[in-house]
């Protein structure tokens, strides 16, 4: 016996638009992510950590006034694909306004910051990766059970920082300093996530 695997066929940018923008659908999140729909789904505790991350980004920027900053319900356009990080960073220079009926801002962001919940997958998050970086986006790719961020950028290797280090922006945030034991710190101790 044969058991052939048919694969669904891809979904165009339009459909989805449609898709997310139903009423039935209006009060939930998508992505879309390799031409399937991915409804961005988090739990308490990763949305806690985003909130400390969009936390101290907006603290320095009433000192830094650089550009606008989005939180788990702002998506971008990110090389033909829409995705919706934890916290989002666009400069001002990119992005001079945010327009009130836009679904998904036009451009990727600057920063992203991805906070992995039970429900990422693996090859999701690689595409996500990859498109950010081809877009030129920096990405900060928290993993709450090994109480790490990564630090993505364009051209450079990654930075995998533990409890002990301490996130800097540059270039893109200069004199951004935010020790990762600060979004930990209040945290559940990992093997409690396990």
């Amino acid at each position: 016996m044969v058991i052939q695997h048919q694969t669904k066929p891809r979904m165009t940018i339009a459909e989805f638009e449609a898709f997310a923008l139903h009423p039935d659908n209006i009060s939930r999140n998508f992505e879309f992510i390799a031409g399937e729909i991915v409804e961005v789904v988090s739990n308490p505790y990763s949305s806690k950590i985003g909130a400390l991350f969009s936390r101290y980004i907006l603290n320095y920027l009433d000192d830094h006034d650089l550009g606008h900053v989005t939180g788990a319900d702002g998506g971008y356009i990110v090389e033909e694909e829409r995705y919706i990080p934890e916290v989002g960073f666009i400069r001002y220079e990119k992005q001079p306004e945010l327009k009130y009926d836009e679904g998904y801002i036009d451009n990727a962001p600057d920063l992203a910051v991805e906070v992995l919940s039970p429900g990422n997958q693996e090859a999701e998050m690689t595409i996500k990766l990859g498109n950010y970086l081809a877009a030129g986006t920096m990405m900060w790719l928290v993993d709450p059970k090994a109480r790490t961020v990564a630090i993505f950028q364009p051209n450079k290797p990654v930075q995998v920082l533990t409890v002990e280090d301490t996130i800097k922006g540059d270039p893109l945030l200069p004199e951004f300093k935010l020790p990762v034991n600060k979004i930990f710190k209040a945290s559940p101790q990992k093997e409690e996530l396990d």
